[in-house]
């Protein structure tokens, strides 16, 4: 039995948590956004990494036995955590070891659809595009994220001096790139870019932040901007301003290869603009259109919209939900 845990009743503030990931910047955002809703007091973030052809078989099967709990250098070695948030294909095998070897005390969360459904975690999450569902799986229109409504209050009441330079209206334009279900062409660089430019040429302000998918004629194509002193472009040189961007914005412009941007973007209450590169995917364009019917999202190029709405954060729901099942789980153990 694992002696961390403690037999006295804790809130999850007094919860320790582990993230379980491969590493995907992406999931362990998610994952960390999620974590740090709930306000713990230790957050270990434990990647994983099986080789094959233990990973050719994830997120079925067991996990690579090099990582086994009870060898030496296994990154899910205990003393186990009270919680376990985790995501990715690769992490559905290792948050179950890690319940069966903590004698079940270890709650645990999975992000995402696992594939191998409800009895995978404890606690699971999807977005509505997603068809699983469950008494165990909690649904939202948005993904989790890390930027609190009160840290983009923050960041508005002290932009950065470089930001609060720049004369209204400012657009925020995230920049994906390729992936498996979409790529930039050059007839997309092209797309995009000319968009840009006529939204720059009506007056606006665009801060620009790139990704490290973005594709090389696409990052050359934005160049202009850096060297500008009406716009700001990053490329990933330095601290990230992306909270910054978004938070001071009037309007977004986000690439439609990125439900985690789009998730980031909704949490400010501004209009987002959507730009499709070739490419899609069924979900994600459920996703989108389920958006657009609220007057979130408008396409790109297109007209410049600065309507704002209730920002759609679903990252405390979420945390919300953890601390419910959490409760009743530590009064089950008892």
């Amino acid at each position: 039995m694992n002696k961390k845990y403690h037999e006295s009743e804790a809130p999850v503030d007094d919860a320790s948590i582990w993230i379980v990931s491969d590493g995907k910047a992406g999931d362990e955002t998610q994952c960390c956004g999620v974590a740090e809703a709930l306000g713990a007091r230790s957050i270990e973030v434990h990647r994983v990494r099986p080789r094959a052809p233990w990973r050719w078989l994830m997120p079925r099967g067991g996990i690579d036995p090099r990582d086994a709990p009870e060898r030496q250098g296994s990154p899910i070695a205990p003393p186990f955590p009270d919680i376990a948030i985790a995501s990715g294909r690769r992490a559905v095998a290792y948050l179950a070891r890690i319940k069966r070897d903590s004698g079940g005390r270890t709650f645990t969360v999975f992000l995402k659809d696992p594939r191998t459904g409800t009895r995978a975690a404890d606690l699971i999450w999807v977005a509505e595009h997603d068809r699983l569902r469950g008494d165990n799986v909690v649904v939202t229109a948005s993904g989790p994220h890390r930027f609190s409504q009160q840290r983009i209050e923050a960041a508005r009441a002290e932009p950065l001096p470089e930001i609060a330079a720049l004369a209204h209206p400012r657009v925020a334009v995230l920049v994906g790139g390729d992936s498996r279900t979409h790529r930039f062409l050059d007839l997309d660089v092209s797309r995009f870019v000319e968009g840009l430019a006529r939204l720059a040429g009506g007056g606006a302000h665009l801060t620009i932040s790139t990704s490290r998918r973005t594709p090389q004629p696409l990052v050359d194509a934005l160049a202009p901007y850096g060297a500008s002193p009406d716009h700001l472009l990053w490329t990933g040189e330095g601290e990230n301003p992306l909270l910054q961007y978004l938070a001071n914005a009037d309007a977004i412009v986000a690439t439609a290869d990125s439900a985690n941007m789009i998730g980031e973007a909704l949490a400010t209450g501004r209009p987002i603009h959507v730009f499709h590169p070739s490419g899609g995917h069924r979900k994600f364009n459920a996703f989108l259109e389920a958006l657009t019917r609220i007057g979130a999202v408008h396409p790109f190029p297109g007209r410049l919209k600065t309507t704002t709405y209730e920002p759609i954060d679903s990252t405390l729901r979420i945390a919300q939900a953890i601390k419910r099942a959490y409760a009743a789980h530590r009064a089950g153990i008892r």
